[in-house]
């Protein structure tokens, strides 16, 4: 049977893989292991034991795309060829391919880390895959991938990571281990602005915003309130922006050096949120380069925690991340772009179901699958 027409718009961006096997020893192709171990990951398999069995069961499915003259390889093979696969050149061709998703009206860009629990190998010394990921917030996209040691070192990784994106008009939002000096230039110089919580590792710069929003006389604020009430609690939300900051520019350790790289503006959000006839307060503080308005503001910084719920929560408990147990090679963080890969794949279609039911349906209805995989419009 002689396969329709390849993927051109999806792995045509892999073709800078190369394959790590010595070229006399190659049974399967590359091409055919990467469709094969996405197109299971779509349809719900979590293993390549799995992987394996899916594809057995769906070879007429996959030789629409490629021969598959050999048949489907063993879940060793699998596994050898994922933890051998550069990762580098994996994720160079993963933002490559997503810059082809994005539409080009400028997105909230929300940087954060996540640890695969079960990735470690404490015997041999190897610490579980934390992943720093870039969020589209409200594209819903996976935009890039940055592998480090632990967590501590995300402040080596988010330069990385954002040198990979493209920043052109966007807004960067980062928790307070993004509050670095370097980070804030990286994006500035890529065409962005930074939108970066402010914490005590800061301490002297958290303690003059704090100070002035107790006492605000150095400036008009603009203000904002919102409400949310749901799961048995109510929350109140208060921000404040000020783009008054020239008191922010004298005392330092040179004449007119601002506290922080292209400073435009401070800001607070207060929560107050009542729950069990008990009610919590709590404070925290921004900086951005961008002059927003409150209401803006507010967005955004609602708009960065999305990354927990639609990214990280998703990874969890649809596709059960923290229960994958690949713990060798780089399996783990070559894994984690497929799994991203996916994620995107399974957002684009406008249906009614949820991401895991598409999954179902994707192993269940082999037009939807491929829908997916030519990213065309899905069934409904």
């Amino acid at each position: 049977m002689s396969p329709s027409p390849r993927i051109p718009s999806l792995l045509d961006h892999f073709s800078a893989l190369e394959d790590p096997r010595q070229s006399w020893r190659v049974v399967y192709p590359l091409p055919e292991i990467l469709l094969l171990v996405l197109s299971a990951t779509l349809s719900g398999m979590e293993d390549f034991v799995e992987t394996k069995l899916w594809g057995e069961q769906r070879i007429d499915f996959l030789r629409r795309f490629l021969p598959y003259d050999r048949g489907i390889p063993s879940h060793d093979t699998l596994n050898d060829v994922m933890n051998a696969l550069d990762p580098e050149l994996f994720k160079a061709c993963f933002t490559t391919w997503v810059a082809g998703l994005r539409e080009r009206e400028p997105d909230i860009i929300a940087i954060d880390g996540k640890t695969s629990r079960r990735s470690h190998a404490r015997a041999k010394g190897r610490e579980p895959l934390h992943l720093v990921s870039a969020w589209a917030c409200r594209q819903r996209l996976v935009l890039g991938q940055e592998a480090v040691g632990d967590k501590s070192n995300e402040i080596i990784a988010i330069p990385l990571l954002l040198e990979r994106l493209a920043l052109t008009g966007a807004l960067v939002t980062i928790d307070a281990i993004g509050t670095q000096t370097k980070i804030a230039e990286t994006i500035v110089r890529r065409g962005g602005d930074y939108l970066l919580a402010l914490k005590t590792n800061r301490p002297v710069l958290f303690g003059d915003v704090e100070a002035f929003f107790a006492d605000p006389q150095a400036g008009p604020l603009d203000t904002f309130v919102t409400t949310d009430a749901d799961h048995g609690r109510i929350e109140l939300r208060r921000h404040a922006v000020c783009h008054h900051i020239d008191w922010l520019f004298s005392d330092r350790r040179y004449a007119d050096e601002p506290s922080f790289p292209h400073l435009a503006m401070i800001a607070m959000v207060e929560t107050e949120v009542e729950r069990n006839a008990k009610i919590e307060r709590e404070k925290r503080y921004y900086l951005s380069s961008a002059p927003l308005d409150a209401k803006t503001f507010a967005r955004a910084v609602r708009a960065h925690w999305h990354v927990e719920n639609r990214l990280h929560w998703v990874l969890d408990v649809v596709f059960h991340d923290d229960l994958a147990r690949l713990r060798s090679g780089h399996g783990p963080e070559n894994m984690a772009v497929v799994k991203h890969m996916a994620m995107n794949l399974l957002r684009k279609p406008k249906d009614r179901h949820s991401l895991k039911v598409r999954r179902k349906l994707a192993n269940l209805n082999h037009q939807y699958l491929e829908s997916l995989l030519r990213q065309k419009a899905a069934l409904t």
